[in-house]
């Protein structure tokens, strides 16, 4: 399968609160708006007075020099799994080590991939690159032209951002194409329709970009000319939530489908088919999105009812019909109530879904049969997460990635066509000492009587006696799942010293489906933040941890979280870390790519949705004298997405009301944090040396 297309196509007790109108007048009278100047001097200043404050007090800590080893030993080892990507009839993966901080995109054949050494090639150092232009490049992935699969358009982002530089690859030669197609830093996605042709989605000039940064008008750019030559194809409004981006589709049978998708709300907008002759919008569900096609039926996800399809299912639709512009859909995969659908993927022939039975991985693979589909289960590991790590539409071969929170993912193959069990190609070596590890699910129950499903993994023989130092996480967001995977570094620098993990499988997320998500979103959102308090209750309940010992973490969506429990709840923890996060609600949509996040949490403009963000907003909430745990605010000046401005006013806030924190603020990396290896292993050093601090007591 290939969709060619942008990823924002396909695409974290309760205290007193006071009156209404004094919340509303302190939120009005902001004294931080200052800080809102992103790359500002007066702001830098202050970021570097407060990481000059918050460095030394972890830094210093004897521990923290082992945890930054130990992390960047496990980010750098060179017995990781290279994870395949299938291009060009070879094994492409991007790679980073020791001697490549930044990394190399590099190959192999798919024979040598299986070996334990294979010979890999290098196409493309970003270290050599970014030294030749004076550059921070990060890679952000690869685009090529179906069925070729050989001319390639490289994203390059500069120190970690959103927006990239796109330049065109030849995999062939190992080079750029020299005079080929090199379309300057944007936040954008380009689509090939042929050799000479993209459909380009950009910042294009004054008023081609909405409110949230992202372009809503596609034009036509040929090989030679300049942008300023390219012709309109398509155009959104400003209005739009996201975006408005193309993409192209195609099979093993040689069918192909060039699709628009105008993203009017974050979670859906309308769907059009794009000809030579124009385009046309099809009739469906704004949450119904196309994500390959076989045979000549195009396989969509749905969040939607549509039709006789539940919300939840995958669905497919004859590629004639979408054609001539119709869409009646068949049932492709429908999961139970406690299922979901995590990931649908094609190969040459099949379908494979990914999908959870109580949040527990299961894989099925789907082949067209008449007018139907015949289905068969893959036989997988029980109480492991399972994931499409790649396929491709020239053959029926698959990699599976398969993890569990203690076993160590392995990459498996499969035959999509074949009968045959998945085969093991590769094993990651145990990265921590799990001797002695348990994990086991449990059930809290919300305030509403929802049961709510929680992981902790934690020693076997270790008291139940609440004396347990444990840090937990979610997301609760965006219709994401949060599911098991390799603990790795965190095994390493926390379990094996004696902590707990918990991993809470609160509402707001993808676990059980839209309706999962949707029961969280806008206005109910307050059952997200009672559920995650709920699996803390229910922890302290069985005696595994207590609020003394609890910390609690989480990054973007995941911070918002944390911060609305570091003021909701201040007494059910000691120690809260909020990484890269949404605080200021009442003028998130004003910050960065806020104004995207319409459809998940509401607007300001609509007086019932203003009246609950000011409620819950963790920067509009917090109060002078309460008994607040300190907190470890982590942020990056490079992060174009949500911002490193709600981190900075949140902490100048607790500095205002005399109140203790952390705030540390790095200058690359973007949202993800993932400028170099050297990055995520210092980020995860400091926020365990916090823990440490705060959950068990002084380094002895």
């Amino acid at each position: 399968m290939t969709v060619a297309t942008a990823s924002a196509l396909a695409i974290a007790a309760v205290v007193a609160i006071t009156p209404l109108v004094a919340q509303t007048t302190a939120m009005t009278d902001d004294p931080y708006i200052w800080l809102e100047d992103k790359d500002g001097a007066k702001p830098l200043a202050w970021v570097e007075a407060e990481n000059a404050r918050t460095l030394p007090r972890l830094q210093n800590d004897p521990r923290y020099a082992g945890f930054y080893a130990q992390a960047l030993a496990i980010a750098s080892a060179e017995d990781r799994i290279p994870m395949p990507d299938q291009r060009f009839g070879r094994i492409y993966n991007f790679w980073r080590d020791a001697q490549h901080p930044q990394g190399i995109w590099r190959w192999t054949s798919e024979a040598d991939y299986a070996a334990a050494q294979p010979r890999w090639t290098t196409a493309l150092d970003l270290d050599a690159l970014s030294k030749a232009e004076g550059k921070q490049w990060v890679w952000k992935g690869a685009n090529c032209l179906q069925p070729e699969d050989r001319y390639c358009l490289v994203n390059l982002s500069a120190g970690g951002e959103d927006a990239v530089t796109l330049r065109e690859f030849d995999l062939q030669t190992g080079q750029f194409v020299p005079g080929g197609f090199d379309l300057p830093t944007s936040k954008q996605g380009a689509a090939w329709l042929d050799r000479d042709t993209l459909l380009v989605s950009r910042d294009w000039g004054a008023g081609t970009l909405t409110a949230s940064s992202y372009p809503f008008v596609v034009k036509m750019v040929k090989r030679g000319q300049p942008l300023a030559a390219a012709t309109e194809v398509y155009r959104g409004e400003p209005g739009d939530q996201l975006g408005t981006y193309a993409g192209v589709m195609t099979d093993g049978a040689g069918h192909r489908l060039v699709l628009i998708g105008r993203r009017q709300q974050f979670f859906g907008g309308d769907t059009l088919v794009w000809t030579p002759k124009g385009t046309h919008k099809l009739d469906i569900p704004a949450r119904a999105h196309p994500v390959g096609m076989v045979a000549g039926r195009v396989i969509f996800e749905t969040s939607d009812p549509w039709g006789a399809i539940p919300a939840g299912a995958a669905a497919w639709v004859p590629l004639a019909e979408i054609e001539a512009g119709k869409a009646t859909p068949r049932p492709l995969f429908t999961p139970t109530p406690r299922q979901a659908v995590q990931e649908v993927a094609t190969t040459r022939d099949r379908v494979i879904v990914a999908y959870t039975d109580n949040v527990r991985g299961r894989v099925s693979v789907l082949a067209p049969a008449g007018d139907g589909w015949s289905t068969r289960a893959v036989p997988v590991a029980e109480n492991l997460a399972v994931g499409v790590a790649s396929t491709t539409d020239r053959s029926d071969l698959a990699y599976l990635g398969v993890t569990g929170f203690t076993t160590p993912t392995t990459l498996q193959s499969i035959d999509a066509g074949a009968t045959a069990a998945p085969r093991t190609v590769k094993s990651l070596p145990a990265k921590f000492d799990a001797t002695g590890q348990v994990v086991e699910q449990f059930e809290a129950t919300s305030t509403d009587g929802t049961r709510v499903p929680y992981f902790v993994v934690h020693r076997r023989d270790r008291p139940l006696d609440g004396t347990t130092p444990t840090i937990m996480t979610a997301y609760g967001g965006f219709e994401i799942s949060r599911l098991p995977s390799y603990l790795g570094s965190t095994g390493k620098l926390w379990l094996e010293n004696g902590g707990a993990f918990v991993l809470a499988n609160i509402r707001g997320g993808g676990e059980f489906g839209p309706a999962w998500h949707d029961a969280g979103r806008k206005t109910k959102r307050q059952v997200i933040y009672d559920d995650f308090a709920s699996v803390a209750r229910d922890l302290f309940a069985r005696k595994i941890t207590s609020a003394k010992k609890l910390g609690i973490y989480g990054g973007s969506n995941g911070g918002l979280l944390m911060g609305v429990e570091f003021n909701q709840h201040p007494e059910l923890w000691n120690a809260v870390a909020i990484g890269v996060p949404l605080l200021d609600m009442v003028r998130y949509e004003k910050i960065a790519a806020g104004a995207s996040w319409v459809d998940e949490y509401g607007s300001v403009t609509v007086p019932e949705e203003r009246a609950f963000l000011e409620k819950i907003s963790p920067y509009a909430n917090i109060r002078r004298g309460v008994a607040y745990p300190e907190p470890y605010i982590m942020t990056t000046t490079k992060d174009d997405r949500v911002g490193p401005q709600h981190a900075r006013k949140f902490a100048a806030r607790l500095k205002e009301y005399g109140l203790p924190y952390l705030f540390y603020e790095d200058t690359t990396g973007g949202h993800s944090g993932d400028a170099d290896i050297a990055q995520g292993a210092r980020l995860q050093a400091l926020q365990t040396t916090y823990f440490a601090q705060k959950l068990m007591g002084p380094a002895k």
